[in-house]
């Protein structure tokens, strides 16, 4: 019984950590996320940080410069770069 018992504090210990860990996570990245803009059309193959129009994971970009994959950049930075937009082919023409 004791035994047991100490499995599932060990288990109760496990969640509780990693709750805290994921609120921290995520406080981060939303502030983080305050002073980033996704920039689009100017990403290697390869080497997008999130989802595509046909494809839900980072690293999906195909081909380079392609118009619906990003990266994350400082705010103000992807209006300064030549090629780049701070919107997807994709989402212009849902609108």
């Amino acid at each position: 019984m004791k035994d047991r018992n100490k499995v599932i504090k060990t288990a109760i210990t496990g969640i509780l950590a990693l709750a805290t860990a994921t609120a921290g996570i995520e406080m981060a990245n939303a502030a983080a996320t305050d002073k980033m803009e996704k920039c689009y059309g100017i990403v290697k193959a390869g080497l997008n940080d999130c989802q595509t129009a046909k494809a839900a994971c980072a690293g999906s970009a195909t081909v380079d410069k392609q118009s619906d994959a990003f990266i994350f950049l400082p705010k103000g930075t992807c209006s300064k770069i030549a090629g780049a937009s701070l919107t997807s082919t994709a989402e212009t023409k849902a609108k």
